[in-house]
């Protein structure tokens, strides 16, 4: 980038004379080029290039060269990155940088009863079907979608006993992983169950079918990551 254009870039946040002085170049100077840099464009911009200005405007600045370009030859103008690149610095176009979106699997604020942490100050289990433990993960899919997959896993065997993938998270997502996981391992009596505070794991299918089948419920305090890493960590490996 040459000095001037550093300067037309930064001349919002910082007066010009002061620019000037800091990269050693004459004001008058700046503004011939600046005035030059104007002529050209009015004067020579040719076809593409207002078609250019025209696309990015249309797709309210968040596309960049790669997909300009595209939408440039559906137009018949075959132009490459680095002429686009060129024209948008010349014209002061600067695609905005989106942030990138994660999908939240947790939300505790649902309202609903949660059930305390049974495992608190209880020694790993050494036995299998004595305690699983739950949690949602997102999938990110190809066509820029998302999935999410519940599981269940035994603490002691490590195994992953249920597990099932949605487009949304209601409570069947983690309903229908359990019922996979008591198909696959019938759960011994007071077969211990702990999860996240999700919602999902607050619901009336979700208890009874635990109630169904003698499982106890335990969901981890508020606030406390550390309460269900095992499950966290499993599904996310």
């Amino acid at each position: 980038m040459s000095r001037y254009r550093f300067i037309e870039a930064q001349q919002a946040s910082y007066p010009v004379r002061q620019l000037c002085q800091v990269l050693s170049v004459p004001v008058s100077g700046y503004y011939a080029w600046q005035q030059t840099q104007q002529q050209a464009i009015k004067q020579g911009a040719p076809a593409w290039e207002t078609a250019l200005v025209k696309v990015f405007g249309v797709h309210k600045r968040r596309y960049g060269t790669r997909r300009l370009q595209v939408a440039l030859r559906q137009k018949r103008y075959h132009i490459g990155r680095y002429r686009l690149r060129a024209a948008m610095q010349r014209r002061g176009l600067h695609a905005l940088q989106p942030k990138a979106f994660t999908p939240r699997t947790t939300d505790s604020t649902h309202g609903l009863r949660c059930a305390p942490n049974r495992l608190l100050n209880q020694p790993k289990p050494t036995q299998a079907n004595r305690v699983w433990v739950s949690d949602i993960t997102y999938l990110p899919l190809a066509n820029g979608d998302w999935a999410y997959l519940c599981a269940y896993q035994d603490v002691a065997s490590k195994r992953v006993l249920g597990w099932h993938v949605m487009a949304t998270m209601p409570e069947e997502l983690i309903v229908t992983a359990l019922q996979r996981a008591f198909w696959a391992q019938p759960p011994a009596p007071g077969l211990l169950v702990h999860s996240y505070r999700g919602g999902q794991y607050c619901g009336n299918a979700y208890r009874q079918l635990l109630h169904d089948h003698e499982a106890v419920r335990s969901q981890s305090r508020r606030g406390d990551c550390y309460d269900n890493a095992q499950a966290e960590n499993r599904l996310k490996v």
